[in-house]
């Protein structure tokens, strides 16, 4: 709240002297361009508007109630010799020209008078002296130099009117979105703070039950060995596209028997690589029995191939063709990419022996490849049934 009424005091007393300035210069013009004033009357009052000037500019850098009645006092005297030093005749003339003076400069300091009293009540009183004289001078108070400035002072009082019942509305407001952030912030932080107490003691209980149960000796180095080659080979088969069917609580099998089909998994990982955006043509063998060790080695080497031409070939299609007989199982992958030449590829870039070939020779099996620039890629892997 202090920081807002700062910030208001301060645009408050900015606009002041805007308003208080710019009115000022504006009746210096209209005065000097009706040349019904005589000079020394004249220069006292450009002299007192001077003043006006200065203590407008003065107020909006450090806000002085002194500075606001220097203005004020200095605008009346302007009137005064303006309107006194003239004839009778010439008094109309000079009092559409002081409107500005009377209605903008004299009541620009009601906007910046919050909270004093004693500036409030002597900037009412020189509007309301301001308002007199131009009625006199006009000879009427329905004129258009009257109507004006009563209608700028009008305009003022509702414009302090607004100010001050607005932002003291929003600096509210404000303050109870706040109150609201700070609240939610704490609760965030709360249920932060107990979600970590309730993980450190189930940490803490899980801990403690293991060591019971093992008797303080902890897990064998074997019995991690085991679990870790089981995370491997589950990992290995999701991979491959295998879906985890559970036999009972806590046990998943990813094949029901030794030898499993090869087309359905083919089907697996076409459907993997058509996410990534590779369309994969099959032809040849549709159903195909392989020992496990020998299926994963031929379909992780087949998905290399296939990984290649996604990312190398620059082309969205591939064909694998499939064909088998009594003692092996061959695969084809072909594409129609950008090919490259073999002969200008170093064996340090050249990643194809160490991941395709070398799985397949484990098993076995072995790969070729085929290529040239412009033609395409061809990679025939085989393997033994």
């Amino acid at each position: 709240m202090d920081f807002i009424a700062q910030e208001r005091d301060r645009l408050l007393r900015s606009t002041t002297r805007v308003v208080g300035v710019t009115c000022a210069l504006v009746s210096v013009v209209g005065i000097v361009s009706s040349t019904s004033v005589p000079i020394m009357p004249l220069l006292g009052a450009l002299a007192c508007i001077a003043v006006l000037i200065a203590a407008f500019l003065a107020f909006g850098a450090n806000g002085s109630p002194w500075w606001s009645t220097l203005a004020s006092v200095s605008g009346l005297g302007a009137l005064a010799l303006l309107l006194l030093g003239t004839t009778p005749d010439q008094r109309p003339v000079v009092a559409a020209a002081v409107v500005p003076l009377a209605a903008g400069s004299l009541s620009a300091p009601l906007m910046a008078q919050r909270g004093s009293r004693p500036g409030l009540a002597l900037t009412i009183g020189s509007g309301a002296a301001a308002l007199v004289a131009v009625v006199w001078a006009s000879g009427s108070v329905l004129s258009a130099a009257a109507v004006g400035t009563a209608l700028g002072w009008i305009l003022i009082a509702v414009i302090t009117v607004w100010i001050a019942r607005s932002i003291p509305r929003v600096a509210r407001r404000i303050q109870s979105i706040g109150t609201a952030h700070r609240a939610e912030r704490q609760a965030s932080e709360t249920e932060a703070q107990r979600r970590q107490g309730a993980r450190l003691l189930h940490d803490t209980v899980l801990a403690t039950l293991t060591l019971l149960a093992h008797s303080g000796r902890g897990v064998s180095e074997q019995a991690m060995r085991e679990q870790a080659a089981e995370d491997a080979r589950l990992l290995r088969h999701l991979r491959l596209g295998a879906t985890p069917q559970p036999q009972q609580s806590g046990d998943y099998s990813l094949t029901r028997q030794e030898e499993s089909p090869l087309g359905q998994t083919l089907e697996s990982v076409k459907q993997r690589f058509g996410r990534m955006g590779l369309e994969v043509s099959w032809h040849g063998t549709g159903q195909v029995l392989l020992p496990s060790h020998v299926l994963d080695a031929f379909l992780l080497a087949l998905g290399e191939c296939l990984e290649n031409v996604r990312r190398h070939a620059g082309v969205g299609e591939a064909h694998v063709t499939i064909v088998h007989d009594q003692e092996t199982v061959r695969a084809m992958v072909t594409d129609s990419g950008v090919g490259f030449d073999l002969d200008a590829v170093g064996a340090e870039r050249l990643g194809f022996k160490e991941s395709v070939v070398n799985r397949l020779r484990e098993v076995g099996g072995d790969a070729k490849l085929f290529s040239a620039p412009g033609s395409g890629t061809t990679v025939v892997l085989e393997a033994p049934r």
